[in-house]
């Protein structure tokens, strides 16, 4: 004889689906709320935040599944990614690896943060997800615009890094704020969970 599932179970599993969508939606807004500022190709966005937070928040299955979850979103071609773009074509597109990196950084701040759930693991948590997203993201645009794309006049492996050193203050002071904020916001959704 088989039981129905609970109505807490369903609810549960209700309220993880709501959280994963939420994050996949935010990511959207994220990624176009400040797009319009491009410098050298790359796009000056709040996903790097958004990425961290779903990691911390929902937990690095959950945060990781949000993240790809808004990646497919994206390439059926809905206009999520950085400048309202979206479809199969932004997978050859420079860019492309700080998509994939977000699903790494949820993996890896979701992880260090359910390890170490303190304030301090918190925030390095985030800075660890800011440097996979920096690490992945730039090498995967300096290989595109070296193998398969066309690369600006004069294109080095130091100039990507270069095009990087703009938006890293604001990237570094939001990932620290983004550990901060998942500490005191941690416990209120885990209530729910």
């Amino acid at each position: 004889m088989t039981t129905a599932p609970s109505r807490t179970s369903n609810h549960t599993k209700t309220l993880h689906l709501i959280h994963i969508a939420m994050f996949a939606a935010l990511m959207a807004v994220g990624a176009n709320i400040s797009a319009f500022l491009i410098i050298g190709g790359v796009p000056i966005t709040l996903q790097t935040f958004f990425a961290i937070l779903a990691g911390i928040l929902l937990g690095s299955r959950k945060g990781a599944f949000a993240m790809i979850v808004y990646a497919f979103i994206g390439l059926a071609g809905v206009p999520v990614f950085a400048g309202f773009s979206g479809g199969m074509d932004t997978i050859i597109s420079p860019t492309f690896g700080f998509i994939v990196s977000f699903v790494l950084i949820a993996l890896a701040s979701g992880w260090i943060a359910k390890k170490f759930p303190t304030r301090t693991g918190f925030v390095v948590a985030a800075l660890v997800g800011l440097v996979i997203n920096y690490g992945f993201g730039t090498n995967w645009m300096y290989a595109a615009y070296k193998l398969w794309f066309a690369a600006p006049e004069g294109f080095t492996y130091q100039m990507a890094w270069a095009w990087m050193a703009v938006p890293l203050p604001k990237d570094l002071i939001l990932s620290v704020l983004a550990g901060l904020f998942a500490f005191r916001l941690r416990p209120i959704i885990q209530k729910y969970n």
